[in-house]
């Protein structure tokens, strides 16, 4: 009962954070993040569940897909959009590394609590580090995608 409580608590702040970190003036920029990042995170959380390397033993609509539906359908999508509309472009290239590292960190440490507490994550033939690295992997191949499309979007309107 407290993973379910848990797994929607995690849906009221991961919208809450959507709500205070994604203004309207960058509405389409995180849409396009979000939806974008639903297509890797889908297959890298099925690869894991499929190839036995995580479960997800709690989790929601648990009848039709293994894997953590809140996790790659909204929790690290919303995380993508926020990564990508704030990451820090006129920065320094320490600030952009800190700014990188901390993401997948941050959601390394809460899986690690989250797999050792609770039913709603547990590693297989998994550890952390495999998590950190594809994390990160996967928000930089997000924001790659990201300054591309806006980039052809932008050369599109010039064009006009």
């Amino acid at each position: 009962m407290l993973d379910k409580i848990i797994l929607y608590a995690v849906w009221v702040f991961t919208a809450t954070l959507l709500l205070i970190f994604i203004k309207k003036k960058d509405l389409i920029k995180a849409q396009i993040s979000f939806l974008f990042m639903q297509v890797p995170s889908w297959l890298f959380g099925a690869l894991v569940v499929e190839g036995g390397l995580i479960e997800y033993p709690v989790g929601l609509l648990k009848m039709v897909y293994k894997a953590s539906f809140t996790f790659e359908f909204f929790v690290f999508p919303a995380v993508s959009a926020i990564f990508n509309v704030h990451f820090p472009r006129e920065k320094s290239k320490f600030i952009k590394v800190l700014y990188t590292l901390s993401f997948p960190t941050f959601i390394t440490v809460i899986e690690v609590l989250l797999e050792k507490h609770t039913e709603l994550v547990k590693y297989l033939n998994w550890t952390w580090y495999w998590s950190f690295i594809t994390v990160t992997l996967t928000l930089l191949l997000s924001y790659a995608y990201y300054l591309w499309f806006f980039n052809k979007i932008k050369n599109l309107y010039k064009q006009n």
